[in-house]
């Protein structure tokens, strides 16, 4: 069997760029994004420029049993994955009561479900052989409560949760497992999420490019670092929620996130 890197959000980013650290140093490449067109030109460029192997996997991570399908596709394919990047994720600023409901489950099943599920998949493979290291892609939102994007928030905190926990009991069956907890870097995640309508995140804040903290990720990963923050800043709010309230930590979040605009609403005529 290859061994593999399995990268999910693979087509732009923090994931493609890990990606080209991956095919530097000779690795296969698995690829896992749901837009098929855009992920099959990305492997072709794999192939052309670093000459590595590279299977595909067209796959939306949000609906239901997604990790199951990821993994039957990679098995079926006799493929061995030997590193494991969950990094496929996404955010809405809005407020929670009049937000879209289905991208709040969405949200649920790609950032939370579907990392867990692929975890789970391979971290078996991983523990039988004794041998394998994971990197799930979680964010310094993760330390905090938050305010106009309380699921996203909500959302990385489990990942931080759960990635610290599995590094625990995995740590003697040579599996390493490490949570990357990035600031704002600039992958269009900030349009994704609405943010550039009107949330001054990313302009209190300095955008890290997605290469420095993918290679920051990768030497995290492979040195088998548990929590890895990138960034002074992020350091700055992992130390400092230690020395504050939840109350007061969600109100500060709340200025950084901005305040959405109410939608318009309809008037209704008698």
């Amino acid at each position: 069997m290859k061994k593999a890197a399995l990268i999910t959000g693979a087509t732009g980013g923090i994931g493609l760029e890990l990606a080209k650290l991956f095919a530097k140093r000779e690795v296969p490449l698995i690829l896992v994004a749901r837009n098929a067109d855009r992920l099959h030109r990305i492997a072709r460029y794999f192939q052309d420029e670093f000459h590595v192997s590279v299977l595909t996997v067209a796959q939306d991570l949000s609906v239901g049993g997604a990790a199951e399908t990821v993994y039957e596709a990679v098995h079926s394919a006799g493929w061995e994955v030997e590193y494991l990047v969950n990094n496929a994720g996404f955010g809405d600023w809005s407020r929670f009561v009049e937000s879209d409901w289905k991208k709040q489950s969405d949200m649920i099943g790609l950032n939370i479900l579907a990392l867990t599920g692929l975890c789970r998949f391979f971290g078996q493979d991983m523990r039988a052989r004794k041998s394998g290291r994971i990197l799930n892609v979680a964010s310094v939102a993760a330390f905090l409560p938050g305010p106009y994007m309380s699921v996203y928030y909500a959302s990385k905190a489990y990942v931080r949760s759960f990635s610290i926990a599995l590094a625990e009991e995995l740590k003697h069956d040579d599996v390493t497992v490490t949570v990357l907890c990035p600031g704002p870097t600039s992958t269009g995640f900030e349009k994704a999420a609405n943010l550039d309508h009107g949330s001054p995140m990313f302009k209190s804040m300095k955008a890290a490019s997605p290469r420095n903290c993918a290679i920051y990720a990768y030497h995290a990963m492979m040195c088998g670092q548990t929590v890895a923050c990138h960034t002074l800043p992020s350091n700055l709010i992992r130390i400092g929620v230690h020395f504050a309230t939840a109350k007061f930590a969600a109100k500060q979040s709340a200025k950084v996130n901005g305040i959405p605009k109410e939608p318009k609403r309809r008037v209704r005529r008698r």
